[in-house]
């Protein structure tokens, strides 16, 4: 299937590893050219070359905090100076870390508003002018299967995505008659760098071991294992392409079958 990325231009927001990375490579192999962005200077370097060396493709690798409006608006100048416009957004952030409410202080909440919904809201507004002008102008956002089912001790990630998720369903609304299509895939177990960190914090809390609490944790599953990043990616790929172009507003469960709700 032709998903129509052949030189389409796409921003993949904190993939210097994890989801980001692996959406960014298939859009490159796809044929996209792809700007990447982390706020490690070494590390999207050493990314955006792997995926170039792989795929053959431009990539951009662009050392931005997202969390801060002076980078997004520093990113998209980069971006568009480099390719000439904007067709694809995908927003993404690391993850607020895990811990239970008593344990989360004013300021952590503010620091998760910051990065988890504000940078979503910044790069968005700062791509709008730019995906105007495309034919085919997408927006994903990457959030969590936790705004269906909220996971023990991460109170700031079950609540502030929930807003990323309001974000997105509202502009679809706002922003259908232009023909910007807004979506959102709601992760589930994916075997990256953010997953072993928080199977390291319940091994801690519960006094197992990574192994075990990967083992218990798959048990949950419907398939009976944690996603691979490619498997993420391809479904990425495939929501943001101009081929899925009847599809916006839409919060998609990439889970394995781990949420038992019908809805």
């Amino acid at each position: 299937m032709d998903l129509l990325l052949d030189n389409r231009i796409a921003l993949v927001a904190a993939a210097s590893q994890g989801l980001g990375y692996a959406a960014a490579l298939q859009l490159s192999r796809e044929g996209a050219l792809v700007a990447i962005c982390s706020r490690d200077e070494a590390r999207i370097a050493a990314a955006a070359d792997a995926i170039q060396a792989e795929t053959s493709r431009p990539v951009l690798g662009v050392p931005a905090d997202v969390a801060r409006p002076e980078d997004v608006e520093h990113l998209m100048e980069r971006v568009v100076g480099e390719y000439g416009g904007l067709d694809i957004l995908i927003t993404n952030a690391g993850g607020p870390p895990a811990r239970p409410f008593e344990e989360v202080t004013v300021e952590v909440w503010q620091s998760a508003f910051e990065i988890t919904l504000l940078s979503a809201v910044r790069l968005i507004q700062a791509a709008l002018p730019h995906l105007r002008l495309s034919t085919v102008p997408s927006v994903l956002t990457i959030t969590s299967y936790s705004v269906k089912q909220p996971i023990p001790n991460l109170v700031l990630s079950n609540s502030v995505r929930m807003a990323v998720i309001g974000l997105t369903k509202t502009l679809s609304r706002e922003l259908g008659a232009e023909g910007i299509r807004f979506n959102s895939i709601l992760p589930g177990w994916t075997e990256t760098e953010r997953t072993h960190e928080l199977m390291q914090d319940r091994a801690s809390r519960n006094d197992t071991t990574v192994e075990e609490e990967i083992a218990r944790q798959a048990a949950s599953i419907a398939l009976g294992r944690f996603a691979t990043p490619q498997e993420f990616a391809n479904v990425a790929t495939f929501l943001c392409s101009p081929a899925a172009s009847y599809l916006t507003g839409q919060m998609l469960l990439v889970d394995g079958g781990l949420v038992a709700g019908t809805m």
